[in-house]
């Protein structure tokens, strides 16, 4: 495929075939992924492969308490985990919550899933002391999980980011041996999609992308 077709067609795959992501064709797209760029080119990240099914449920359970909360405040018109606006969720929202098994469901059902951790003492956190949530070290990880992603998509495969097992990121420390230095990424599933969508809904520029100010005139042609 064209660059151009793959950035503009590579959607988040939940539905996978029963077809495998042999260890040829994975190390065929994480060998093309590694050329990501990273904070001072220290390629801090780690990435485990996973295929044993209990362990893919086990990620799959401990995605359940990001999803929870994620599926009440959608339901509650919020914007998920959002850390401008504090959730008015409540508990008993929050345990009303129905289809929580079929949103963590592609973690289990995937072929192969990839935990991608990023080791902390390898980041530059520009931002950690700004009164704010710090984004600046995920730079170091997420063009990673990007390509990981478009060289899937090129190859005929596709997956989708998940972070949901964050909210849970101890447990899942325990159960693949994660340092305690490393921070958990994403839990991205892999397989072959059963629709291979081909286009996409995103923004246009000019509803982004402003000239010389945030308030600028927007950049267009």
């Amino acid at each position: 495929m064209e660059y151009d077709d793959v950035v503009r067609t590579t959607f988040a795959a939940r539905d996978f075939t029963a077809d495998d992501v042999s260890d040829d064709d994975l190390y065929r797209i994480l060998d093309t992924a590694r050329f990501a760029p990273s904070g001072g080119n220290r390629q801090g990240a780690h990435v485990v492969v996973i295929r044993d099914p209990v362990t893919k449920r086990a990620l799959a359970d401990l995605s359940r308490t990001g999803g929870r909360r994620y599926l009440a405040q959608k339901a509650a018109g919020e914007n998920p985990w959002n850390p401008v606006h504090p959730t008015a969720v409540t508990q008993s929202e929050l345990d009303a919550v129905r289809g929580l098994g079929a949103f963590v469901a592609p973690i289990a059902d995937a072929p192969v899933v990839l935990v991608i951790t990023v080791d902390l003492a390898s980041v530059a956190a520009l931002d950690a002391d700004l009164d704010r949530i710090a984004v600046v070290p995920g730079g170091s990880v997420y063009p990673l999980i990007w390509n990981i992603l478009t060289a899937a998509r090129a190859a005929g495969f596709g997956g989708t980011i998940t972070t949901m097992a964050v909210a849970e990121e101890p447990a899942v420390r325990e159960l693949l041996g994660i340092p305690e230095h490393h921070a958990l990424a994403a839990v991205v599933p892999l397989g072959r999609p059963v629709r291979q969508l081909t286009r996409l809904r995103r923004a246009e520029v000019e509803a982004f992308v402003t000239r010389e100010k945030f308030d600028g005139s927007a950049f267009g042609r």
